[in-house]
């Protein structure tokens, strides 16, 4: 009997032992990720939006944690804190904070989250109850501070229902629903960290009687037809796969899979940022978590600025009306419709294009160009696309967009441009060293 109650004491320890292991190896910052990400999925917040939801949390996260810190320069809330702070009770107290004022009616959760994360960090012997209680009120100082700035953003009120208008090369709203042009003020929100929403303006849609029109046309025309007999399955596959997620959970999961691989490139670049750590502290994975969603949200307004600035007609709409639009290479088909649902908002240049090119920036800047990754999906389950490297999703992206009938490749390849340049302007102008 002694010897059995002797082998339980063991097998307690143990667990005991493999319990705090796993807990003082927890990473706050990827963890309250992922219940951003879960936040977004459950409310099905709309793609664009969601850019923005990202963008709040992670610049939260990282000025309650970097003002402890005081390594770089803040998103927007100057360092405040003392240094004997928790910086995990700072990092889940903010993302805690802002999380319930994007989305109140899931606090339930939000609290009982809010309760195992707080609970690990007590039970942490590098913690301590005073410097818990200072990290919660911090973490609250920082993420108010973002969530006061990003209330003046512009985002609301929204503004009257836009509607395009009926000429020709003109966005209408577009078949099944007919909604007005959706969330139009991101054309003109206040920026995270690029001069202006139209800082990188591409130059704008092919002309209707251009050679480069009619190949975008005839491509999308063949390729992208819900009845398409030239798309293979496997195109088909990965036109629903990159839709039917939103760019920030893919590009925001795949960065979380990447910092818990521990593969980050640690080579420092010629712009005196760095490209990785050669560890995954809490400040250094809340940097780049704040960079890549930063630089996602900054790419979203600019993509915006330029639809509602050419606001240029969709497939759906281009291609019955080919008759009118003035090129003899063009032929309508009345009866044509894309593979799903066209999105409510005009086609140049294409949203998922130049936000995913944002994120692949950074994510490249990173972990390197030539990183082997898999792509999973929170709406399709079990599915996975795998690159040897951040240009190749990119060129699967461009490619979705169109084979799914929704964009023509003119304006797939001018968003990843400018989804370049955003990417590149936030690595060298945000999240700095500081002096």
């Amino acid at each position: 009997m002694r010897l059995v109650k002797s082998f339980c004491f063991l097998v307690l320890g143990l667990a005991m032992f493999f319990i705090a292991s796993s807990i003082a190896r927890a990473d706050d910052v990827t963890d309250w990720n992922q219940h951003m990400l879960r936040a977004g999925t459950v409310a099905g917040t709309p793609p664009i939006v969601m850019t923005r939801v990202a963008a709040i949390v992670q610049a939260s996260v990282f000025d309650a944690v970097n003002g402890i810190d005081r390594k770089y320069t803040p998103v927007h809330v100057p360092a405040g804190a003392s240094a004997s702070a928790s910086r995990r009770a700072a990092i889940v107290e903010a993302a805690y904070t802002a999380l319930v004022a994007l989305y109140p009616g899931q606090k339930g959760t939000f609290d009982a989250r809010l309760a195992v994360s707080l609970t690990a960090i007590a039970v942490d012997p590098h913690e301590t109850s005073a410097g818990i209680a200072s990290g919660i009120a911090w973490g609250q100082t920082a993420a108010n501070g973002i969530l006061s700035w990003r209330a003046a953003d512009g985002f609301t009120p929204p503004p009257t229902p836009f509607l395009g208008g009926p000429g020709v090369g003109e966005w209408r709203p577009t078949p099944p629903a007919l909604m007005p042009g959706a969330v139009p003020q991101f054309a003109y929100m206040t920026p995270w960290s690029i001069s202006s929403p139209s800082q990188f303006r591409p130059d704008g849609p092919p002309a209707l009687t251009s050679a480069r029109y009619t190949m975008d046309f005839n491509e999308t025309k063949m390729m992208g037809s819900i009845s398409s007999a030239t798309r293979t399955p496997d195109q088909t596959i990965y036109a629903w796969f990159w839709n039917a997620s939103t760019v920030s959970y893919l590009w925001n999961h795949l960065a979380d899979v990447l910092i818990e691989q521990g593969d980050r490139d640690d080579e420092g670049d010629d712009s005196g940022h760095l490209r990785g750590q050669g560890h995954n502290s809490l400040l250094e994975n809340a940097r780049l978590l704040a960079l890549l969603d930063l630089a996602m949200a900054d790419a979203g307004i600019a993509c915006w600025e330029a639809k509602y600035h050419y606001v240029f007609w969709r497939p759906v709409t281009a291609i019955p009306l080919a008759d009118a639009d003035g090129n003899p290479a063009t032929s309508s088909d009345p009866l044509w419709m894309p593979l799903f649902a066209t999105p409510s908002f005009p086609e140049y240049p294409s949203g998922h294009s130049t936000v995913s090119a944002a994120a692949a920036v950074v994510l490249a800047n990173f972990f390197g160009e030539k990183s082997h990754f898999t792509v999973d999906n929170d709406l399709m389950i079990g599915v996975n696309r795998s690159f040897s490297s951040f240009s190749q999703a990119l060129d699967e992206v461009k490619n979705a967009r169109v084979f799914a009938g929704i964009h023509f490749r003119s304006a797939c390849d001018d968003g990843q441009t400018t989804g370049t340049q955003v990417g590149n302007w936030v690595l060298d102008h945000a999240l700095l060293r500081a002096q």
